[in-house]
C-alpha cells in the first residue's frame, strides 16, 4: 500500500457502510453462536438422544461439510444477481432451520436439519465479508477486517452467555439453545434489509458488458484455479488452526476424569468467555496492524508467537493459568484470523467475488471438518492435553508455512478493473 494511501484521512463511514458492515458483522456472530452452541450442548443432547460423544461430535462435522455447498449455490447467485437478495436468502434459510432444531424428536431429524443449516449458513461469510469489504474504503479494510472476524468470537462469546443463564441458572434444556438462536439472525436479516447493493458489483457488471467477459472464459483461467487450490489449503490450516483450540476446549476443561481439567459446567463457560474476549481483541489489533505492515507478516506473527502458548494452553491444571493460556492463544490466533476477510477479499477477483472466497473458506472448514472427531478420539485414548498440543502445533507451522508461499494484494481497488481477473499486478506487502 502506498504512503499516499496510508495517509488518507479517515472520512467518517456513511449510513449504508455502517448497516453493510453492522449485517456483515451479525452474521458472523451468528454462525458461531449456532455452531458453538452445538460444541456446548452435544453432550447433553448425546445423553437425551441415547448416542456417545464420538457420534455426537459427527454433527458438527457433517453440518460443515455441506456448507461448500451453500457457499457454491449463493456465491455463483450473487455474483450473477448481485449480494443483497442471496444474503437475505441465507439468513431467512438457515434461522428457520436454526429455529426447527428445537423440536428435532431423534438424532437423525436433527442430523438432517443440520445438513440444512450447514447449506444455509455456506453463504454467509462470504458475501457478507465481499460485501463488506466491497464497501469499506480499502486504506480501513485492514482495521474492519479485524473487527468483522472478531464477531466470530462475539457469537461464541454469546453462546457461552446464553449457555450459562440457559442451561446453568435455569436449568432449561438444550433446546432452548436452539429455540434462542433465531433472535440474532432476525437483527441480522432486519439491518441485511436496508443495505444498498453493492457498488463494486455494478461497476464490475459493466466492464464484464463491455469487454464481453463470459463465465466460462474467465473459468478457463488457470490462475484463478491455482490460487484457488491454495487458497483452499490456507483456509484448511486456518479453520484447523481455530477449530483445533475451541471445538474441544470446554469439553476438556469439563472433563472430570484423569483426562481433563475437571472445572464446574460454569466456571469453565467463563473461561470461554474471557477468552473470546481475548480472541475479539487479537483480531482487532492484528487487523489495524496488517494495514502497516502487511496481511502476511502479521498472520505469520501471530502463528510463531501462538506455538509458545501452547503448553501453557493445554497442560495447565489451575484455573488461574487455564484462563491465561486460554486467551492468550486466542489473541494469537483469532489475531491471525483477522486479517482474512480483508486479504481473502482482495485476492478474489471482481467478476466472481460471491463465490471465490466463500466457497475458497467453507471448502477449507470442511477439511477441517474432521478436527472435532479426530482430536475426541486422541482424547480418549491419549487424555485431553496430549489431543490440544499434538493437532494444533502442526497446523500452527502450516499457516505459517503457506501463508509466507502466498501473495499479497493489500490496498487493491476493487472495481475499478486492479482487481479483475487473477493476473492483475500484486500489490506489495511493504
Amino acid at each position: 500500500m502506498s504512503a499516499t494511501a496510508s495517509a488518507t484521512p479517515r472520512t467518517k463511514l456513511t449510513s449504508d457502510q455502517r448497516n453493510s458492515f453492522v449485517a456483515a458483522y451479525l452474521g458472523w456472530a451468528m454462525d458461531a453462536f449456532d455452531y458453538f452452541l452445538v460444541v456446548l450442548i452435544y453432550a447433553d443432547i448425546a445423553k437425551d438422544f441415547g448416542k456417545s460423544l464420538s457420534e455426537m461430535a459427527f454433527i458438527t462435522t457433517m453440518t460443515l461439510l455441506m456448507r461448500p455447498v451453500g457457499a457454491f449455490i449463493f456465491g455463483f447467485w450473487a455474483d450473477r444477481a448481485g449480494r443483497r437478495i442471496p444474503l437475505m436468502t441465507c439468513v431467512t434459510f438457515y434461522a428457520i432451520v436454526g429455529f426447527l432444531c428445537a423440536f428435532a424428536p431423534n438424532f437423525w431429524i436433527l442430523l438432517v436439519l443440520r445438513l440444512l443449516y450447514g447449506i444455509g449458513m455456506g453463504g454467509e461469510w462470504g458475501l457478507g465479508a465481499a460485501l463488506a469489504m466491497e464497501k469499506m474504503p480499502a486504506h480501513r479494510r485492514g482495521f474492519f477486517s479485524g473487527l468483522l472476524q472478531g464477531g466470530y468470537s462475539m457469537g461464541y462469546l454469546l453462546a457461552s452467555l446464553a449457555f450459562l443463564v440457559v442451561v446453568s441458572w435455569l436449568g432449561l434444556s438444550w433446546r432452548w439453545m436452539f429455540a434462542l438462536s433465531i433472535i440474532p439472525a432476525g437483527i441480522s436479516l432486519l439491518i441485511r434489509s436496508r443495505v444498498q447493493e453493492s457498488e463494486v458489483w455494478h461497476q464490475t457488471q459493466e466492464r464484464v458488458k463491455q469487454t464481453n467477459t463470459s463465465l466460462r472464459e474467465l473459468l478457463a483461467n488457470r490462475a484463478i484455479w491455482r490460487r484457488f487450490v491454495y487458497l483452499v489449503l490456507l483456509m484448511t490450516a486456518f479453520n484447523w488452526m481455530s477449530h483445533g483450540t475451541q471445538d474441544i476446549y470446554p469439553t476438556f476443561l469439563k472433563a472430570t476424569n484423569d483426562q481433563g481439567a475437571g472445572i464446574a459446567a460454569s466456571t469453565a463457560a467463563w473461561i470461554v468467555v474471557i477468552y473470546n474476549i481475548g480472541a475479539i481483541a487479537g483480531g482487532a489489533i492484528a487487523g489495524s496492524l496488517s494495514e502497516r505492515y502487511g496481511r502476511k507478516a502479521v498472520v505469520i506473527t501471530c502463528a510463531i508467537l501462538g506455538l509458545p502458548i501452547v503448553p501453557l494452553f493445554a497442560y495447565s491444571t489451575t484455573v488461574g493459568f487455564l484462563i491465561l493460556g486460554s486467551f492468550l492463544m486466542q489473541v494469537m490466533v483469532q489475531g491471525a484470523w483477522g486479517v482474512i476477510p480483508a486479504h481473502l477479499t482482495e485476492l478474489s477477483p471482481d467478476e466472481i467475488r460471491g463465490f471465490y472466497p466463500g466457497v475458497t473458506y467453507q471448502l477449507g472448514n470442511c477439511l477441517a471438518a474432521f478436527n472435532l472427531p479426530i482430536q475426541q478420539a486422541l482424547a480418549a485414548t491419549h487424555g485431553y492435553p496430549f489431543a490440544l498440543a499434538v493437532t494444533i502445533i502442526p497446523v500452527f507451522l502450516a499457516v505459517i508455512l503457506l501463508t509466507a508461499i502466498g501473495k499479497e494484494r493489500k490496498g487493491i481497488a476493487f472495481g475499478t478493473g486492479e482487481a479483475s481477473l487473477i493476473d492483475a499486478p500484486t500489490a506489495s506487502s511493504a
